[in-house]
């Protein structure tokens, strides 16, 4: 128990802050919040298994995320029949000749030496495939996308819920990871960043640009929820006992029969908001402790020492008989699949899949604050960054706001210094996390909780 302390004590005050929020602003807002740390835990967790684990940089988190909300698009929205009868076959036919492609051009690399021939014939390959895609896609793509435009003009997905989505957006993230892998794991650290980064935001204009896919920038919306909705809760009979029950004290004191009804209307509405988020956290909480566990059990793991070896001094571990390359294929496959599954669960907690809101700044370089923050290398530490930094980037409007009323008291309301700092509001969180990430750069370069290495 003792020593677990810090790890105790800093969830402790994580947790009793997403409490205060609940007392001082309102606790839709502060399970808001905690549903949103929950999900950037997982991002974290992906990053520091690539990161901590092995040393690997990857820039490329926003992409992955995105393919995680693609899954989820594809897999609970229902087949759009209409485009599928216009320009399904042609598309599926597009897939196959794309797998073909890939196929023989792994065929020819594999079986014949370099040469001028082999790079010809793969040249010519992909010259002829791409314009046979086009002869093929292009007509079906124009006939899908005019299928009802405003409402559908796409494919559609597999009808399925939505939780299914979780682990197809895995799969999804995985297999573009373990081709970037193939290609780019070679390079040098600041290669290898740059290399993801572009990736991913190639990924994020196919999403945007190819509507048949999923609507493009027109956004699906209305996706289906693994929790209760909010309307039917207020309707049911079980659902307003629960809520007058709990609030029996406060009803009671209301004498006028219709006030109390409104009341009680008022407060079903409330609470069947807190209860939808409470299930979702509920929800992400079990996959994060699932995680956990795995990702601990595999840190400790004799494959967790070779991997913390391999980032420690990859010539010695080379020198010792280990496959360096492949462990960091594996290794940046898995950290990736975990990104993808927090790319799922993001769009199921949003309901709307918005290809445009997939920005570096928000699902790339943030998620690295958070293992910088709180600890590379230690799974604990890499969830406390995501709960500290998340909820400090929500919760910098309200404290900038709550500090300038305070140190600008006073002054009078019309002051320009004053009216100044209230319109800056926005940009105090940049503010705020810049402070924040330089105070733990000096005083805790290895993070809130760094990484402990068990001596067996």
């Amino acid at each position: 128990m003792r020593k677990n302390l810090d790890i105790i004590s800093a969830y402790s005050i994580m947790l009793g802050l997403i409490i205060l929020v609940g007392f001082l602003q309102s606790w839709s807002m502060a399970l808001s919040i905690l549903c949103l740390c929950l999900i950037s835990a997982v991002m974290t967790m992906g990053a520091n298994i690539q990161w901590g684990y092995a040393g690997l940089i990857n820039f490329g988190i926003m992409g992955y995320t995105a393919l995680g909300g693609l899954a989820a698009v594809l897999v609970s929205v229902p087949p759009v029949r209409e485009a599928w009868q216009v320009g399904g076959f042609n598309m599926i036919l597009c897939a196959f000749l794309i797998a073909f492609m890939v196929f023989s051009i792994r065929f020819i690399m594999k079986n014949y030496n370099q040469s001028k021939k082999r790079s010809y014939g793969i040249a010519a390959i992909i010259i002829v495939g791409l314009i046979l895609l086009r002869l093929i896609s292009a007509p079906a793509i124009e006939s899908i996308e005019s299928v009802s435009p405003a409402t559908t003009g796409f494919l559609g997905g597999m009808g399925l819920p939505i939780l299914f989505s979780w682990i197809v957006g895995a799969f999804f993230a995985g297999a573009l990871a373990y081709i970037i892998g193939k290609i780019a794991l070679g390079l040098r650290a600041d290669y290898l960043a740059i290399a993801t980064l572009l990736i991913s935001e190639i990924v994020i204009a196919v999403i945007k640009h190819e509507d048949w896919l999923a609507r493009g920038v027109k956004n699906v919306i209305g996706l289906k929820r693994p929790v209760p909705y909010e309307v039917d809760l207020q309707s049911k009979e079980w659902f307003i006992n629960l809520v007058e029950k709990f609030n029996q004290g406060t009803l009671n004191l209301i004498t006028n029969t219709l006030e109390r009804q409104e009341a009680l209307k008022q407060l079903v509405i409330e609470s069947s908001t807190v209860f939808v988020k409470l299930c979702f956290a509920g929800l992400f909480t079990v996959v994060v402790i699932i995680l956990l566990i795995v990702t601990q059990k595999a840190l400790y793991s004799p494959w967790g020492r070779m991997m913390r070896a391999i980032r420690d001094n990859e010539e010695a571990a080379n020198a010792m008989g280990k496959n360096v390359v492949k462990q960091h294929l594996l290794i940046f496959v898995l950290g990736s699949a975990i990104v993808g599954i927090a790319g799922a669960m993001m769009v199921t907690y949003d309901g709307l899949f918005t290809p445009g809101s997939y920005r570096p700044m928000r699902y790339t370089f943030l998620i690295w604050v958070m293992v910088i923050v709180g600890g590379s290398g230690n799974n604990f530490g890499a969830i406390l960054g995501g709960f500290a930094v998340w909820f400090l980037w929500v919760e910098a409007a309200p404290i900038a706001l709550f500090l300038i009323n305070f140190f600008t008291s006073s002054l009078e309301e019309t002051n320009a210094f004053r009216v100044h700092l209230v319109n800056s509001i926005p940009y105090f969180r940049f503010l705020m996390m810049g402070i924040g990430l330089l105070l733990i750069m000096r005083y805790r370069p290895k993070g809130i909780l760094p990484e402990k290495i068990k001596h067996i």
